[in-house]
């Protein structure tokens, strides 16, 4: 059954009505079309009503519908001749971060991304996104070999945040992340990240360091989760739509800040709707970004991402004349 957010329902029941009409008209031979053409002219206008003026809160909730594509479904559209790779030859895997060999638009690339599942089953294997550090030493094991052979790297972020479970913080989950953003810095290959769904705290950055950060127009980029604020502000995890207004993390805020370099469209309703489409906008966008990054020096690269990293953040000196 497919997941109804609360902000849809009026929607959803004009297109009820809609769909007894049909059958109606179907049923008794009469001529409803009057009818069925004036409720459909107001779903649209509701439709957009609605999705042109969505809170930070709501836009949370489709950056989390699990109908959303997943970056398995980007590799399984954008890529050929995709390839797996498994295990941070530590010992340990982990399905929470998908990482391999393919090419796009014809080119050899490496892919890395968070990979949420659409049912109990698949999120407990890919713990909802949430990596541990076994996956980022697995994705940094792989962008070495990207840097080493001369590969671009594409990233997908959809993510809560890292795993914060005991198990991980014992197997180094700080130093994991840290050490991926220290090395993704130097890279000498084009890095191009895109923000599918949730871009949480720390979880999202340690592959995030990108020459190029795009960005879901119904994703959220945020250094923690809307709930985790709630409960540390104002004590009361239920506080979170709140919390979401405060943080701007929403993609068009993320592109005001110059955190983002593009927003890419998604359709009313969001990506889940109409999800071929977008894949196709993402990879439309990820193709002509790569095309002005691959033209560039490795050490040009490596000041590119430094430098885009150091504008980030806005300051305000009071009490100056």
């Amino acid at each position: 059954m497919e997941l109804v957010l609360d902000f849809e329902r009026p929607i959803l029941e004009l297109r009820k009505r809609i769909d007894q009409l049909r059958e109606l008209q179907e049923q008794n031979g009469v001529s409803l079309a009057a009818s069925i053409e004036q409720l459909e002219l107001q779903s649209a206008k509701l439709e957009e009503r609605i999705f042109s003026g969505l809170t930070p809160w709501q836009r949370t909730l489709l950056a989390r519908h699990p109908n959303r594509p997943f970056t398995l479904d980007y590799v399984d559209t954008l890529c050929t001749e995709w390839v797996e790779l498994h295990g941070d030859r530590a010992g340990y895997d982990d399905a929470a971060l998908v990482c391999g060999l393919a090419r796009f638009c014809g080119r050899p690339v490496v892919v890395i991304g968070h990979q949420k599942g659409r049912n109990t089953k698949e999120n407990i294997k890919r713990n909802f996104g949430m990596a541990r550090p076994d996956g980022y030493r697995k994705a940094l094991r792989v962008m070495n070999l990207a840097n080493d052979q001369g590969l671009p790297i594409l990233t997908f972020i959809d993510t809560p945040g890292a795993y914060p479970g005991v198990d991980a913080e014992e197997r180094g989950q700080a130093e994991a992340i840290a050490r991926n953003i220290f090395e993704m810095a130097r890279l000498e290959v084009p890095v191009i990240t895109v923000v599918i769904g949730e871009g949480g705290s720390g979880g999202a950055l340690a592959i995030g360091v990108a020459n190029r950060v795009l960005m879901l127009e119904n994703s959220v980029y945020s250094v923690i989760s809307p709930e985790g604020c709630a409960a540390i502000l104002w004590r009361d995890r239920a506080e979170g739509s709140r919390a979401a207004e405060a943080l701007k993390i929403t993609a068009s805020d993320c592109l005001e800040f110059g955190v983002v370099d593009e927003v890419i469209s998604e359709p009313f309703g969001g990506a889940h709707r109409r999800r071929d489409e977008v894949i196709e906008n993402v990879g439309e966008a990820i193709a002509r970004h790569l095309g002005e990054l691959e033209g560039l020096s490795p050490e040009a690269l490596r000041e590119d991402r430094y430098d885009r990293f150091r504008r980030l953040g806005r300051f305000q000196e009071r009490g100056m004349a």
